[in-house]
């Protein structure tokens, strides 16, 4: 399922026509899927594992770091 909804998100196509070749289950079910982990607050806590990972590991220069809001 995540590599049908990465490969959504970043080549933009519908999700009518995920290639069936990449082996991650129909469009409707990527589309379900991404819509379930968002409300249940996964991206969330994935976003804010990595960060956490590439801050203890010295690979993120806050200082370059802006808010907009």
């Amino acid at each position: 399922m995540l590599a049908g909804i990465l490969f959504v998100l970043r080549s933009g196509c519908p999700w009518s026509i995920l290639p069936a070749e990449l082996g991650c289950g129909s469009g409707s079910t990527c589309w379900r899927r991404l819509r379930d982990w968002q409300a249940a607050g996964v991206w969330r806590r994935l976003e804010h594992a990595l960060l956490q990972r590439l801050s203890d590991a010295d690979q993120i220069d806050w200082s370059r770091a802006s808010i907009d809001s």
